[in-house]
């Protein structure tokens, strides 16, 4: 088959989990697949390097800037087409929610959740539109819908009204090298959170608590690594509030290997989310051996199993208790630490891989 990825979406560094979901996957299928062509769009922000350098995978980079979000759709659904057309692919992936709505060929389009859906008050006004717009209509028309938990799947049930016999459950994976970290771990003084600053990621929750966690380990830091969104000036404007200036570090998207090394030295893992299509970062976590303190809410409960200690994210109480209590119990900690890469090892990117060319195959297998 010849396959085309539709990777117009990606912004290197601007579009959070969805960027390590996609190159992650990329790399899956060239370990996996030999047979198929891939023939992968990327816009002028994107480096070629996010594609494999594998034989059978071919980078076709579009006149399109991706910050410029109707730039990008206008080419999406009018010129994404006719490319398609003109390589005469068999099949369409999306790996970023949207699809060209008039692709002459079957698609498959993964949904990472529905929070548009479940939260819009987390979106701006002028964002929501096309979240309602093209995420309907790229569910309607793809021939399979590839979901990243069982909530998100239940969710396109719901609110969409999907049959189950169109969507197919495709969890993400955890990068090997997570699972190398535990031997080295040396933890320092510090809790890390990775995640996005975005209003759902309830970090302003966190940083109350954490405040609160002070007063008992006065020496503690926090490291919250993520993508800045729109909600990064008022966490920085709280930070200074609460007088944590010296004592909370927000470094943004950083390279991988810097992200590596501050699981290898974080004491532990917090995680306050509000809302998940699949929660990475803590599988990650758990991988890397550090112990994890997180939301007690799906998806978070479907991936980490017994391996995390949960508060409610709503209940700054219930966060501020749970850290202390993980902080002052070094048995707890040693048990998380000891439970977590035994979870984790059940995701794999090969196995997201196998999963949606599964899918792929199977969508074209009609035609």
């Amino acid at each position: 088959m010849r396959i085309g990825v539709n990777a117009l979406y990606l912004i290197p560094g601007g579009v959070g989990g969805t960027e390590t979901y996609l190159c992650s996957l990329l790399d899956g299928l060239a370990e996996i697949d030999g047979r198929h062509e891939y023939l992968v769009f990327i816009n002028r922000e994107t480096s070629d390097t996010v594609v494999p350098r594998a034989p059978n995978f071919e980078v076709l980079r579009q006149p399109v800037n991706a910050v410029v979000r109707p730039g990008r759709i206008i080419w999406e659904q009018l010129a994404l087409p006719l490319a398609v057309s003109r390589r005469r692919l068999d099949v369409i992936l999306n790996p970023g929610f949207t699809a060209p709505l008039a692709a002459a060929c079957p698609q498959v389009t993964v949904f990472h959740d529905l929070q548009h859906k479940r939260h819009p008050e987390f979106f701006r006004w002028f964002d929501l539109p096309f979240w309602r717009f093209f995420l309907f209509w790229s569910a309607q028309i793809s021939r399979l819908l590839l979901a990243i938990s069982e909530s998100t799947a239940q969710d396109l049930r719901e609110f969409y009204n999907i049959p189950s016999s169109k969507i197919r459950l495709t969890p993400l994976g955890v990068d090997p090298d997570f699972f190398r970290i535990p031997p080295r771990r040396r933890p320092e003084p510090f809790l890390l959170c990775v995640s996005t600053l975005h209003p759902h990621k309830n970090i302003e929750a966190l940083l109350h608590s954490f405040a609160e966690v002070r007063r008992v380990h006065p020496g503690l830091r926090l490291v919250v690594s993520g993508l800045h969104g729109f909600a990064s000036a008022s966490l920085h404007k709280l930070r200074e509030e609460l007088g944590l200036t010296e004592a909370v570090d927000f470094p943004g998207w950083i390279p991988r290997a810097q992200l590596l090394d501050l699981f290898a030295r974080a004491t532990a893992f917090v995680y306050p989310t509000l809302f998940e299509g699949f929660g990475l970062p803590v599988v990650e976590a758990m991988a890397a051996g550090v112990p994890v303190v997180c939301s007690d809410i799906e998806p978070l409960r479907e991936t980490s199993g017994d391996a995390v200690l949960r508060f409610d994210p709503r209940d700054r109480r219930s966060i501020t208790s749970s850290i202390l209590r993980l902080l002052g119990d070094d048995c707890l900690r040693a048990r998380l630490a000891a439970a977590g890469p035994a979870r984790a090892a059940a995701f794999s990117w090969c196995r997201t891989a196998r999963q949606t060319l599964a899918a792929i195959e199977e969508a074209c297998a009609d035609c």
